[in-house]
């Protein structure tokens, strides 16, 4: 979100719906790899908020994890992500996505996908917290950007691909089903940037692959585009959202005042660097036996622990000790990036703090990405798989992108021949509400939630926290409503609604977890419950109909 400059222009809106098979809202890893899946047997229409090189994806740095070993397998891949999920993983979904692992690397290379090889010419691998083989596929320390390319060259130059930038979707449309007693989704209205146009986009299938929401938090390693716009979609239409009080803080985003969102990816620790507090001593040792390799949640929390214990404003990432050469080849992004800020990551430790990363809840979907509302689909980090449990394992998170795309994909393409297409959409109707002279209200309230939110509801929270950031959150709720009732609609508004919604559904579900578990920690419920349970929230006007996806 940029801060506002002039008074919002009157919208113009567009009555003559687009038409296509499938709408996709998000243009990363997620949404692209579907649009490829299902443009073999039909028209898709993707929709990308800003450029389609903005997003998540194009800033992702690690890599894949898959099993590509003779020495690795599937069980120990398996394994090694329910023991990073602390016990609230769903076996099915762990299996389903891993034993997909080595087709899904396989799809993007033969896309032409780059992946770092080795001086013999087989896939590098590298190691990070919570595996215990090597079995991270990347291109360099720029996977992300790697990976984004490929896609994105290949629907550019698809026959029965639309790409569109600059739309930001405002709300899903729903009809009633001809084939059930249910609603199903239709499309969605959608503002378009570019000329302020509000558009209405029908489809026979919609699918929410807009990311997640760690925009919610002050410090965050993602782009301003994470506002949980797809999540907030979704409860709104009806649909359960899941285990939103697990939000995934990177421990190492570098800790400089002109720096903005640039992680220290997680392969660094892989490859042997290691955190030191601002004295030099080592510290990792002291809080899990794997140290530095711990699985984030730990390491974030020590770093937390420490720089708060020591007064400290950050600590240090050391690398130094290894080769700069071996540097320069492994982490070329990280390197130039540091040194533009004055830091030599070859002679130097880097300052790191942790910062918002990964929104492990979301959207409740089945394997094939289905949501509780008919023709609606969910993928990515805007959906709740069960994969990632109470704490993401390094480099599940694109693996899950591909893996539930082509899954949705398939569903939706078995479903296209009898699905009845939707009827006329109602056109968008402002003739009630004015332009806004305030527009500073946004960015102020904007600034509010991301405040509160990262010292309420953060890495460490307590019950009296939680209810301090629920009063607030409900009291600008009802101001950003009664915004939104009576001025026109803005790319900023509609991320600030979003995001708002997105921030009371992360505090209600923190305050239902009475334990500690994962990425959730409570000083109040410090010890792990027995029985673990998800954190399910149903939506008012969806719980009555009793109709919910099956596995």
């Amino acid at each position: 979100m940029s801060t506002p400059t002039s008074p919002t222009p009157s919208l113009k809106v567009q009555n003559t719906p687009h038409a296509c098979d499938v709408l996709v809202i998000g243009s990363g890893a997620a949404g692209l790899s579907l649009a490829l899946h299902i443009a073999k047997y039909a028209k898709v229409t993707v929709l990308s908020k800003g450029s389609l090189k903005e997003g998540s994806t194009w800033y992702a740095q690690g890599g894949i994890a898959a099993v590509l070993d003779d020495q690795d397998s599937t069980e120990s891949h398996v394994k090694d992500t329910l023991a990073a999920g602390a016990g609230l993983c769903h076996t099915d979904a762990v299996e389903f996505t891993v034993a997909r692992s080595k087709s899904a690397i396989k799809w993007l290379v033969e896309l032409g996908v780059d992946f770092t090889r080795s001086a013999e010419g087989e896939f590098h691998l590298t190691r990070e917290g919570g595996h215990s083989h090597r079995r991270i596929i990347h291109s360099a320390d720029a996977t992300g950007k790697a990976v984004h390319t490929g896609l994105i060259n290949n629907a550019i130059n698809h026959p029965n691909i639309t790409l569109q930038e600059n739309r930001v979707a405002l709300d899903l449309i729903q009809q009633p089903d001809p084939s059930s007693q249910k609603l199903r989704c239709v499309g969605a209205y959608v503002l378009n940037r570019d000329d302020d146009t509000m558009e209405c986009y029908t489809a026979k299938a919609v699918v929410l692959a807009s990311g997640g929401a760690s925009k919610v938090y002050l410090y965050s390693s993602n782009p301003d585009s994470a506002s949980g716009d797809g999540i907030a979609m979704a409860w709104r239409a009806g649909c359960r959202i899941g285990n939103m009080e697990f939000n995934q803080f990177h421990p190492t985003c570098l800790y400089h005042p002109k720096a903005k969102s640039f992680l220290m990816t997680e392969a660094l620790r892989g490859e042997g660097a290691i955190l030191k507090r601002p004295n030099g001593e080592r510290f990792m040792q002291d809080f899990h036996p794997m140290a530095e390799l711990a699985p984030r949640d730990v390491v974030a929390r020590a770093i937390d622990h420490e720089m708060k214990r020591l007064g400290a404003p950050c600590m240090y990432l050391d690398i130094s000790h290894r080769d700069p050469d071996f540097i320069q080849e492994h982490f070329p992004t990280v390197l130039a990036q540091c040194l533009k800020y004055g830091i030599d990551i070859t002679q130097e430790p880097i300052p790191v703090v942790p910062a918002a990363h990964y929104t492990c809840g979301g959207v409740v979907v089945n394997t094939r990405g289905q949501t509780d509302l008919n023709n609606l689909y969910a993928i990515g980090e805007t959906s709740f798989t069960g994969l990632h449990g109470a704490n993401r394992m390094a480099s599940n998170s694109l693996l899950e992108c591909i893996v539930y795309a082509q899954s949705a994909a398939e569903d939706i393409i078995a479903k296209l021949a009898t699905t009845t297409p939707a009827q006329p959409c109602k056109p968008w109707d402002e003739t009630q509400v004015t332009n806004s002279d305030e527009d500073v209200v946004i960015y102020h309230n904007w600034d509010e939630i991301r405040r509160f939110m990262w010292d309420y509801v953060g890495i460490v929270r307590t019950h009296k926290r939680l209810e301090r950031a629920l009063r607030r959150v409900e009291l600008l709720q009802t101001e950003i409503h009664e915004y939104y009732a009576h001025y026109k609609i803005s790319s900023d508004l509609i991320e600030l609604r979003n995001l708002a919604m997105v921030a009371e559904l992360i505090i209600r579900s923190a305050m239902e977890r009475k334990e500690s578990r994962g990425l959730h920690f409570s000083l109040d419920h410090p010890n792990q419950s027995d029985t673990p349970k998800d954190t399910l929230l149903v939506p008012r006007n969806f719980a009555d109909q009793k109709v919910f996806i099956t596995p």
